[in-house]
């Protein structure tokens, strides 16, 4: 079962902010090591700003459905 819209929109960045906090602590070359694809540090980087980018066209996708079907 998946978990519901308002739990994921609060447990995406919860989680993404884990691991921003635990790459950091770990990693030694945290600035300049988040620029490879291969780090844990690009990930949880790139994962807050996708989320939001995905909701707000999945949003306007929907938006623009409902519009054409109603006029």
């Amino acid at each position: 079962m998946l978990p519901s819209l308002p739990t994921l929109t609060v447990l995406v960045p919860l989680l993404s902010l884990a691991g921003l906090f635990y790459s950091a602590s770990m990693d030694e070359t945290f600035p300049q090591g988040c620029t490879s694809t291969n780090s844990l540090c690009f990930y949880s980087l790139l994962l807050p700003i996708t989320v939001p980018v995905y909701v707000f066209f999945h949003l306007w996708t929907w938006m623009g459905i409902k519009l054409f079907r109603h006029n």
